[in-house]
C-alpha cells in the first residue's frame, strides 16, 4: 500500500512539473523525442523520493577513520583530473517520465483551460460496444452472478424442504448457476479530419517549418484526445498546391512565389469528394509567412472562405509565421476582410515562444 502512495505521489509529482514547465515543452520541442506507438518522452529534472539508506555495521560514524585533516577524499592520487578550466554552474541530471497522449492531453487542457469540443456528426466509424444485458443459466465462471446462483439455489432448497432455517446452509449446484449475458451493439462515433496547409516557398525556412512541426504536434494531441477517429491531410503550395504524406510535408522545400488560392482550392476538393461536413467535423489549418503573389489571388481566397470553408467546417485556422523575408500581408488582409467572422481563428507566432499563445487561441472556442 504504501509503494502504491509513493507511485501516485510521485506521479502526482511530475504531472505538477510537466504543467509548470508546458510553455517551455511547447516552445522548444522537448516532448516530441519519441512518440513510440502511444507514448511521448518527456525529459525532466531529476526526481529523487526521499529514503534512508544503510551502511555496513561497524564502520564507525561519520568524520571517523584513518587520515588527516585536509586530505583528499576519493581514489588513489591523480584519479579524477579533466581537462579544461572549472565551472560554477550546477549539473544538470534528467530522468525520462513516459506518459500516453491522453494524459498528455488532460494536462494540456488543463493547463491551458481548454473546452471540450462538442462535436456533430455521428455516422462515420460504427465501433462495436459489449453490454450485458440479462441473465443466462449457462456461461463461463468469469460472469457467474453470485446473487442469482444464491437465490436459485435459496428457492431449490427450500421447494425441495432441503432447507434447514436454523442451519441456513446454502450449497449451489450445477444446475443453480447463474450468468450475466451480454449483447454486442453498433455505437456510431464521431469523427473529424484535420487538413494542414503550408506555404512552401522560398521564404519559408527550416526554423519556420519547425514552428509548424511542434505546433501540429500540439494540436493533434488535444484533438486525438476529443475524438474517436482522426484522418490528417497534408497540402504543401508554393504557386501551385499537392497533397503529400507527413513526412514530405515537414521537409519539402520550394524556390518558387506563393498563390494561397491553390491550397485553398485543394482543400475544398478534398472536402467536396470525402467529407461530408454534416458529418464531419473539419479542421483545416494554414500556416504561412504572409505572402502572396498578387491582391487578386488574395481576393479570391477570401471568396473561397466566405463561400465554401467557413459554412463547412468547425473553424477555420491561419497561423503566420514570422520570416525576415515575408511581408505578414495576409494576416491583415483576413483581419480586415472577416472582422467578426467566428469561424475564422488567427494567430501571429513570431517564434517559439509564441506557440503556447497560438495553442491557446486555436483551440479556445471548444469547437
Amino acid at each position: 500500500m504504501n509503494i502504491e502512495q509513493d507511485l501516485n505521489r510521485f506521479k502526482q509529482i511530475v504531472r505538477g512539473k510537466i504543467r509548470k514547465d508546458l510553455r517551455k515543452y511547447m516552445s522548444q520541442g522537448e516532448l516530441i523525442g519519441r512518440k513510440g506507438r502511444n507514448l511521448v518522452s518527456i525529459p525532466l529534472p531529476q526526481i529523487d523520493i526521499p529514503k534512508f539508506r544503510f551502511g555496513p555495521k561497524n564502520t564507525g560514524g561519520v568524520g571517523q577513520g584513518e587520515g588527516q585533516p585536509g586530505t583528499p577524499l576519493g581514489g588513489e592520487p591523480g584519479e579524477g583530473q579533466g581537462q579544461g578550466q572549472a565551472g560554477n554552474a550546477p549539473g544538470e541530471h534528467l530522468l525520462e517520465v513516459e506518459m500516453t497522449l491522453e494524459e498528455l492531453a488532460q494536462i494540456m487542457g488543463e493547463e491551458l483551460a481548454l473546452p471540450r469540443i462538442l462535436p456533430k456528426g455521428q455516422k462515420n466509424i460504427v465501433s462495436e460496444k459489449e453490454r450485458y444485458t440479462g441473465i443466462t443459466s449457462s456461461g463461463p465462471e468469469s460472469l457467474r452472478h453470485f446473487k442469482h446462483t444464491y437465490r436459485q439455489a435459496l428457492k431449490r432448497q427450500i421447494a425441495s424442504g432441503s432447507y434447514n432455517p436454523s442451519n441456513p446452509m446454502v450449497i449451489p449446484i450445477k444446475e443453480d448457476k447463474r450468468y450475466r449475458s451480454w449483447k454486442t451493439k453498433p455505437r456510431p462515433e464521431r469523427n473529424a479530419v484535420i487538413i494542414y496547409m503550408m506555404d512552401v516557398s522560398g521564404s519559408m525556412g527550416d526554423e519556420q517549418k519547425e514552428i509548424v512541426r511542434t505546433t501540429a504536434f500540439w494540436i493533434d494531441t488535444w484533438l486525438a484526445s476529443q475524438y474517436k477517429g482522426i484522418e490528417t491531410r497534408y497540402i504543401i503550395h508554393d504557386a501551385v498546391a499537392r497533397e503529400v504524406d507527413k513526412t514530405t510535408f515537414f521537409r519539402t522545400k520550394e524556390s518558387g512565389g506563393t498563390l494561397i488560392s491553390s491550397a485553398y482550392k485543394l482543400c475544398r476538393q478534398l472536402i467536396e469528394e470525402n467529407y461530408d461536413d454534416s458529418e464531419w467535423n473539419i479542421y483545416p489549418f494554414h500556416f504561412s509567412d504572409g505572402d502572396n503573389w498578387s491582391g487578386s489571388d488574395t481576393r479570391e481566397c477570401m471568396q473561397l472562405l466566405e463561400s465554401f470553408l467557413f459554412p463547412r467546417c468547425n473553424v477555420f485556422c491561419y497561423g503566420q509565421v514570422e520570416s525576415e523575408y515575408g511581408s505578414g500581408q495576409f494576416l491583415k488582409e483576413l483581419k480586415e476582410q472577416f472582422p467578426s467572422q467566428e469561424q475564422l481563428i488567427t494567430s501571429k507566432i513570431d517564434d517559439r515562444d509564441d506557440i503556447y499563445n497560438a495553442i491557446k487561441t486555436f483551440l479556445g472556442k471548444g469547437k
